[in-house]
């Protein structure tokens, strides 16, 4: 019976690799013993109008004998009024104060250009600045799914299809987000709205091109787009607390999953992915096997194994 489990498992395991390849998003295999971690490197705002191949994506949960989403944020009615009362501290700036107040004159140049014919913005909260412009400006607006949905969602309905367990790598308390908001002053959003303005200096076709880039698991290029580094600097991944709250939870997960026998699959922000001393940066230093896409830049990708088929 045992011999009969393991040969389960590894076609099990050959056959997730094998549908992999077909994928149209970066995905990468780690293994540890008779553990197998696919991790399905996920972006916000896939714009709705991208066609993307989602067949391996599907193949990979059904197969899988657990999946992994990102966190929750959980929130209660009180949370939500206390936003809403306070709604005005974080979408103004305070008292009489305005974008120039906390910006510099080049920065405010730019500024200027890049909202050349809107009205309104200059006393606007940094952080809904910031956001006005990745959406208005760098093309980000109608992201979510595309056609036949965002990798998070896809995962979902095949997993439910073939009634794999879900579960969430952790809970962000609604309370905990409203303090975070609230309190923060404005000049911590800063970083935020410069590397927002550099975004949104590149048009609003640079939504698409990140797009793009990820669907051709061009992961070093996604990284290095102004957008994808603005969203990187910008609340909830540039607040400092919180950051790094949400990088413990997914390494404790992954951690957690390559110790369990069999197939995990992980959808993952690409940026805790590929980043700078991120998971596959850790993965490699501890030497285990890792199959996929190149991650940084000036690297070779480390197997043949998930590269997309040759048309």
């Amino acid at each position: 019976m045992a011999q009969d489990a393991s040969a389960s498992l590894a076609t099990t395991v050959e056959d997730v690799v094998v549908t992999a390849r077909r994928t149209d998003a970066p995905i990468w295999e780690v293994k540890r013993g008779d553990s197998t971690l696919i991790l399905i490197g996920a972006i916000e705002g896939v714009p709705r109008d991208m066609v993307w191949r989602t067949e391996a994506l599907e193949a990979a949960a059904e197969r899988s004998q657990r999946i992994l989403f990102p966190q929750e944020g959980r929130a209660s009615f009180a949370d939500f009024g206390r936003m809403i009362w306070r709604a005005r501290t974080i979408a103004l700036l305070p008292g009489e104060t305005t974008v120039a107040d906390y910006v510099s004159a080049d920065w405010l140049a730019r500024l200027e250009t890049v909202k050349a014919g809107d009205k309104g913005w200059r006393r606007q909260g940094l952080m809904f600045l910031a956001d006005s412009l990745l959406r208005d400006e760098a093309g980000l607006r109608g992201g979510g799914v595309s056609g036949a949905g965002a990798a998070r969602e896809v995962v979902r309905r095949a997993a439910r299809k073939a009634k794999v367990p879900i579960r969430s790598i952790g809970v962000v308390r609604g309370d905990e987000l409203v303090e975070m908001l609230i309190t923060a002053p404005q000049a911590t959003h800063l970083p935020c709205l410069q590397a927002s303005i550099r975004a949104a200096e590149d048009g609003d076709g640079a939504a698409m091109a990140r797009a793009e880039a990820w669907r051709r698991r061009q992961v070093v290029e996604v990284m290095a787009s102004p957008l994808e580094q603005a969203l990187a600097q910008c609340w909830p991944w540039g607040d400092p607390t919180l950051s790094v709250q949400l990088r413990r939870q997914w390494s404790g997960a992954l951690t957690w999953a390559l110790e369990q026998p069999g197939v995990t699959l992980a959808v993952v922000p690409l940026r805790v992915l590929a980043e700078p001393d991120g998971v596959l940066d850790e993965a490699e230093a501890a030497r285990l096997e890792i199959s996929g896409p190149q991650w940084k830049p000036g690297q070779g990708p480390a197997s043949e194994a998930m590269e997309p088929a040759a048309p």
